[in-house]
């Protein structure tokens, strides 16, 4: 019955089959975020030869190897930095980053925030599981106040970082944030993001039964995804209270949906215009207006 079941899924024929299973835990959230990845890629249509994923070092780092496609698995936080060679390269490619909360909140951060300056025409989706996962469950800078790791063994001090908020403070076109209980908004969210020219990132709040759960109590996939449930606030709410009453909530929504200049096309324009002789060298005219893009 398996099989025939495994025989018609309509993803099947987007996966490295050789490679299954995953490495990844029993009610591991990685799990959800490719299925939500390649149901997007289903939707849209996409021809995987003109797709290119990019992961760095964690947990998450491991999708793209199951995904029948090209695909980097590159040095811990550097992952945006080798997807901004490959599409500089070739802007017509689309290319897909898979990064942690520590790969890209922590040692990538400065990747993560000049990419959305530039406004690359990346897709970046971060799996944020609240911890460093694959090295054994230090804190990382999303890790609640709070919580129980191997480096805060009496409850987290530091302050949650909110990356949405700084992604779309440097500039990004696209921003939003949603967890694994919310599948369907995942692919919503990864379906805007390739179709919207410009830097997209969208978070994704994933559970990590083994290295966070356990830690805190809830081991069982369920219960952190039930804890998840009792924290999560929708964007337009959190938006109508003060900052007290979404004291210790995680806020999940769109940030921002909004038209930029994109590197790759502007740089593209330059060279033509330089090749034209329409270009030339004159004395700058500095615009500062750019600084303004926020609503």
């Amino acid at each position: 019955m398996s099989e025939t079941v495994s025989a018609v899924h309509p993803l099947r024929k987007y996966l490295r089959e050789d490679r299954l299973p995953t490495v990844f835990c029993p009610g591991c959230g990685n799990g959800i975020v490719l299925n939500c990845t390649l149901r997007a890629i289903d939707e849209l249509g996409m021809n995987m030869d003109d797709v290119v994923f990019v992961s760095g070092i964690g947990c998450s780092g491991r999708i793209p190897g199951y995904i029948d496609a090209d695909s980097l698995h590159t040095t811990h936080g550097r992952a945006i930095a080798f997807a901004t060679g490959i599409k500089l390269f070739n802007p017509d490619l689309e290319v897909i980053v898979f990064t942690g909360d520590g790969d890209s909140g922590a040692i990538g951060i400065s990747h993560l925030v000049h990419a959305a300056r530039r406004n690359l025409d990346i897709n970046v989706i971060g799996v944020n599981n609240l911890v460093y996962a694959l090295t054994g469950s230090q804190t990382s800078p999303t890790t609640p106040v709070g919580a129980y790791t191997y480096t805060s063994p009496y409850g987290g001090i530091e302050g949650f970082f909110d990356l949405c908020e700084l992604v779309a403070s440097a500039g990004a076109s696209y921003v939003a944030r949603w967890s694994t209980v919310q599948p369907q908004k995942v692919t919503g969210s990864i379906i805007k993001g390739i179709q919207r020219r410009g830097f997209s990132y969208i978070e994704v709040i994933s559970q990590c039964p083994t290295q966070f759960g356990r830690k805190n109590e809830m081991a069982d996939p369920k219960q952190l995804m039930d804890w998840f449930k009792e924290r999560f606030i929708k964007l337009e709410r959190a938006k109508r209270l003060p900052p007290r009453k979404i004291a210790g909530r995680l806020v999940l929504g769109e940030f921002v949906d909004r038209e930029r200049p994109e590197l790759t096309n502007e740089y593209r324009k330059l060279i033509e215009g330089v090749q034209r002789g329409t270009v030339k060298l004159k004395k700058p005219q500095l615009d500062w207006l750019e600084l303004s893009f926020r609503e």
